[in-house]
């Protein structure tokens, strides 16, 4: 059987994402738990299943690579790969080649994520972008119109505000993140949606709206994660959201390091 696929694996704090590419071509996706006690294991033996029930095994995977900002989950899935495909994935990281200059103090703490979401878009669009990814941390990168990454902003990401005020205020619920009927609440739990979905919306609008002036030139604003649908739809500064924003990215730094080159730099 021919090798044909890319497993792209974004592991984040909450959830890790797994994209199957065809070249250019995203054929696939699955979604599991970042749960770091797993074992490669049960991970191994997840991922089976998971291939299986998609009529797919790891003979099909030519190749991996993987982004994450959880060490103990990057070993695991290094040598989930290591040892379903028989080789080692790319792993995003210092001495990766992007592509893309890295512009700020110190290139090593930003995390693989926010790397691959810049490439990912200016790629795209090849303009000034700031792209907002709405996962367990809300995070909005700044890439120029040279295609340099400048730096960026990180908060709690709503999931977190959400369960920091049930955890820490003694008569306030926890509820689901979702738009409530209006803007004033008229029961305790309409009270929270509004303040996390519009709160974060007024986040971003004025966050996008320093980030712009701080740039000097016409920046296009895209989202993705898990909630960007749902704050997308409540502002107008979010021009488009791209679901498997991440995964493209790690597709392309995966082609930037594919020739085998012993000493790629991430600049």
């Amino acid at each position: 059987m021919t090798r044909t696929l890319l497993l792209a694996i974004d592991v984040g704090n909450t959830n890790t994402v797994l994209g199957l590419y065809r070249g250019a071509e995203l054929v696939d996706h699955l979604r599991i738990e970042s749960r770091r006690n797993s074992t490669t294991d049960e991970y191994s033996a997840l991922l089976h299943m998971l291939l299986h029930q998609r009529g797919l095994g790891f003979a099909d995977i030519e190749q991996a690579v993987i982004g994450s900002v959880v060490p103990p989950l990057t070993t695991v899935f290094d040598e989930v790969c290591r040892r379903g495909i028989g080789r080692p994935p790319v792993i995003i990281g210092p001495g990766t080649r992007t592509g893309m200059p890295i512009q700020v103090d110190n290139p090593r703490e930003v995390g693989a994520d926010r790397i691959v979401n810049a490439i990912g878009a200016y790629e795209r669009f090849r303009t000034a972008c700031l792209v907002v990814d709405f996962g367990t941390a809300t995070t909005i990168d700044v890439v120029n119109t040279k295609g340099h990454y400048l730096g960026g902003v990180i908060v709690p990401g709503i999931g977190i505000s959400a369960d920091a005020l049930f955890a820490r205020a003694a008569k306030l619920p926890r509820v689901e993140v979702q738009v409530p009927p209006g803007v004033i609440g008229k029961t305790t739990v309409q009270a929270i949606q509004s303040g996390l979905v519009y709160g974060y919306v007024g986040l971003v609008e004025g966050l996008v709206e320093r980030l712009r002036v701080a740039l000097g030139e016409p920046a296009r604003v895209v989202a993705t994660g898990g909630l960007a649908p749902l704050i997308a739809r409540e502002t107008t500064c979010i021009e488009e959201v791209l679901e498997f924003l991440t995964l493209d990215g790690l597709r392309l730094v995966y082609e930037r390091n594919r020739d085998g080159d012993p000493a790629p730099r991430r600049s």
